[in-house]
This record gives structure tokens, C-alpha cells and sequence, in this order.
């Protein structure tokens, strides 16, 4: 009963006075720390996705008992969440108070982007970010980046968090179809060309959806490019312009 109060309970991994816990001491497993495991899990996820994961298969990938691990980490969701903020470790990030002449736009854009590419290059990662607080070093160097450029923007205070919410929501929802696409491709051995043209052919089959992959052929002609990342990249840029556009208009609205 305690043990499932202690559960109900949970904050964060950052919260709970383990995200120090590391190195060797008292009886721990020689070989190992809370880095090399973090590391561990990472090429793990990205190897074998979430469902895939499990304490027995890293402690294997180890090469250590599974309770080894469990010196450094007490549950799996404190795994998970490191993984989550080592991720985020990744991004390169514009710092504003280096260089204030530069255009908040042109930042805005390399963060977005930054965030894109992270988001398809761990497709696990998008459903951990809906999952934990987010409270890690590195997740909160990146909100802080955020923050900053936005607030450079001359937006008013009360807009601020609504326009960080139109651009990254966006760009979250944008690189988690991305990348969960380019999986699906790579579990079915196809290329993503081959696998947009075979299911645009598939789909074409069934009468119902005949009429609306149809359009859906229209607009993707007409917005141009030879593969797949061409249109996909296309259609990125010119939805991050019109988001950029549209703080601009209310900036200018006063």
C-alpha cells in the first residue's frame, strides 16, 4: 500500500533527491554509472522503441544483473526520464544574450528546427515529453532558450506563452508524424518514396477514399519537389514562415 502511494505520488526523478545518486560505494556493481546507463538506454530506444524496452533487456545490453541497475535507478520511469533530458542534450541552442543584434526570427527558426530534428531522430521521445514534468538540466535550457527569443519578439507579456505554443505545439506535432513515418518505413524495408507511392496506391483502391487522395494528389503537385523530404521539408519551412508572419501581424497590431 505504501509502495503504490509512493507511486501515485511521483514527481520527477529530479525532484525525488536520486538524480545525484551515481558512481561507486557501498556494494555497487564496478563498471557502471548513472551516465553509461542513461547512455544504455538511449541506443536502446532508438534501436527497439518504447514498447521494446524493459529493465532486463538493458541490464543484458550491459552486461550486468538487472538488479545491478537498480543501484542507480529506482524505477524504469526514472530511466525513461533521464533518457528523456539526456536527449535533450543534443539540441544545439542560440544564446541570446551573446549576440542581441541577431533577429529573433532567424533564431526562432534555428530552435524550431533544432527541435524537428530531435523529435525525428528519437521517435520515442515525443510520447515521454507528454509523460513527464520536463524539469531535467537540459529540457530546461531548452524552454529557457525559447523563452528568451520569444520575449524578444515584442510581443506583449500575456501573448508570450501563446505564440511559444503555436510554433513548438506545431513543430512537436510535425516531427512526431515525421519521424514516426520514416519508422514505418524503415520496419516495412522500404524507402520512404517507395512507401508514400505504395500506399497512395493502396489508398486509391478503396472507392471511398478515391475522391480525396485525389485532392490531397492536387495539392501535393502543386506545392512541388521530387521525394518525399523535399515536400515534407516544403511544407515545414513555408508553416514556420506563416507562424513567424503571424507574430509579426500581432506585434504590429499593438
Amino acid at each position: 500500500m505504501v509502495r503504490a502511494a509512493e507511486r501515485a505520488g511521483r514527481t520527477s526523478v529530479w525532484l525525488e533527491g536520486k538524480a545525484r545518486r551515481g558512481g561507486r560505494g557501498s556494494g555497487q556493481p564496478s563498471g557502471l554509472d548513472r551516465q553509461r546507463i542513461t547512455e544504455a538506454t538511449v541506443r536502446l530506444l532508438d534501436g527497439e522503441g518504447l514498447a521494446g524496452f524493459s529493465m532486463r533487456r538493458l541490464a543484458a545490453e550491459l552486461n550486468v544483473t538487472a538488479m545491478s541497475v537498480y543501484w542507480y535507478v529506482d524505477t524504469k520511469d526514472d530511466l525513461l526520464e533521464l533518457a528523456l533530458d539526456a536527449a535533450f542534450g543534443e539540441l544545439v541552442l542560440p544564446d541570446p544574450d551573446a549576440d542581441p543584434d541577431e533577429d529573433w526570427r532567424d533564431q526562432l527558426r534555428a530552435l524550431a528546427r533544432e527541435y524537428r530534428t530531435l523529435l525525428v531522430r528519437h521517435p520515442w521521445l515525443s510520447p515521454l515529453a507528454g509523460t513527464f514534468l520536463n524539469i531535467g538540466p537540459n529540457s530546461l535550457s531548452f524552454s529557457r532558450a525559447v523563452q528568451q527569443v520569444v520575449r524578444r519578439t515584442g510581443l506583449p507579456v500575456h501573448g508570450l506563452t501563446g505564440a511559444i505554443s503555436a510554433v513548438f505545439q506545431f513543430v512537436y506535432g510535425y516531427g512526431t508524424v515525421e519521424g514516426h513515418f520514416i519508422a514505418r518505413c524503415a520496419a516495412a524495408g522500404m524507402t520512404q518514396d517507395e512507401y508514400f507511392r505504395h500506399a497512395m496506391s493502396a489508398a486509391t483502391r478503396a472507392p471511398e477514399a478515391a475522391e480525396v487522395v485525389q485532392e490531397s494528389a492536387e495539392l501535393m503537385a502543386a506545392r512541388g519537389g521530387d521525394t518525399v523530404q523535399d515536400m515534407r521539408e516544403r511544407d515545414f519551412t513555408f508553416a514556420l514562415e506563416l507562424l513567424v508572419a503571424g507574430i509579426e501581424a500581432m506585434v504590429a497590431r499593438g
